[in-house]
């Protein structure tokens, strides 16, 4: 049996497994074991099964990293992460242990993220970023609330239009089709053009693109010699995503950290998720719809709540304009030139009103010292 293979096997989602990975690394590290990865798994295996090694060595690690978290080092939430990370390696390799008592002596953790969703104009700026890719990506994370693991999974057979009378009202995208967690949300109409665009664009460098294709790509060379074709596609994969992201919020320095804090003042990633639930409960959306649109479970609901595709879709429109920021900013355009006009218009209107109203009074002045009347009035 191999140690660590047993504990991949539990971790479906690669990214999920990187993470993992690493916090199991950094405890292996810690006790001093020997090798890479694998062979400090079969070691502590090995050791494990002697249960006051295996209950020294988690005590022992959890008292260190207790000191950094009073240290302010790293939080709470941090420590219980590594503690997930080497109970489930124990589990899986069926090695014993009191986990309900450590749980208790671990510092209470918030169960929340103390950092805030990107701003409108934050995001505008983002969309700026001179790679074809980030508009894409930014456009389908903001107007649907994935995750970014979602794009370990995307092909661009999962994307579809939905029209309604001719007109393009939104995008239908499937998420982690084929898992047992697969549901399908929408994204706006310029995050679908977006997505054509792009696609577009590597059409015309040569790839030949089917529904199999990966949605988002790997990076290649426009200029390739004597119309040469590109590379074939490899898919940009979350840890892709996170990286291209992060570039482009450095170069408009949008990586600032918080004070006196490791954490950034929103998630890389993760921040536009919280944007779009945000905007969607801000626009009234129904609370169990902007739940099932970003694919959480609602508890005994999800027997008896069964909305259809069609009501679902009407509710996301209700958010649509605020999900939007090439076509909303058009749209917030128009209306001040519209309000300028009106503006115009009524000073015109004004300034005719105040014409007759001083011929009046000229008329009436007229008519007052013909009748005989001394005291004289002014418009004002």
């Amino acid at each position: 049996m191999d140690p660590l293979r047993e504990f991949r096997d539990a971790l479906r989602n690669p990214l999920t497994r990187r993470y993992y990975e690493r916090r199991l690394s950094k405890f292996f590290d810690f006790l001093g074991l020997p090798g890479d990865l694998e062979n400090q798994a079969k070691v502590f295996a090995e050791r494990a099964r002697d249960p006051p090694y295996l209950r020294e060595s988690i005590y022992s690690f959890i008292l260190a990293e207790r000191e950094r978290v009073e240290r302010k080092e790293i939080t709470a939430a941090t420590l219980r992460n590594f503690v997930k990370a080497i109970k489930l390696f124990c589990e899986e390799n069926e090695l014993f242990f009191n986990w309900k008592k450590l749980t208790k002596r671990l510092p209470p953790a918030r169960n929340h993220a103390n950092d805030r969703a990107p701003t409108r104009e934050e995001i505008q700026r983002l969309l700026e970023y001179p790679d074809y890719r980030v508009k894409p990506v930014i456009l389908i994370l903001a107007s649907s609330g994935v995750r970014i693991g979602a794009f370990d999974y995307f092909r661009v057979g999962d994307l579809t239009p939905v029209m309604r009378e001719g007109r393009l009202v939104a995008g239908r995208l499937v998420v982690y089709r084929g898992e047992p967690e697969e549901y399908f949300t929408f994204v706006t109409p310029e995050a679908f053009t977006a997505v054509k665009e792009y696609l577009d664009f590597r059409r015309e460098h040569g790839e030949h693109i089917t529904d199999d294709s990966p949605l988002i790509r790997d990076d290649f060379d426009v200029n390739t010699a004597n119309g040469a074709a590109i590379p074939p596609p490899r898919r940009l994969r979350a840890a892709g995503v996170k990286a291209l992201l992060e570039r482009a919020m450095k170069a408009y320095g949008l990586s600032r950290r918080r004070e006196g804090n490791r954490r950034r003042e929103w998630q890389t990633a993760h921040g536009y998720r919280k944007y779009f639930k945000t905007v969607l409960e801000t626009m009234g959306v129904k609370s169990l719809i902007v739940e099932k649109l970003m694919g959480h479970s609602v508890g005994l609901a999800d027997s008896y709540f069964k909305p259809t595709e069609e009501e679902m879709l009407e509710e996301y429109l209700k958010a649509t304009p605020k999900l939007s920021f090439y076509s909303q900013a058009k749209e917030d355009d128009d209306e001040l030139m519209r309000l300028k006009e009106r503006v115009e218009r009524l000073e015109r209107e004004n300034r005719e009103i105040r014409k007759k109203a001083e011929r009046l009074v000229e008329v009436t002045e007229k008519i007052r010292r013909h009748l005989g009347f001394n005291q004289s009035y002014k418009f004002s």
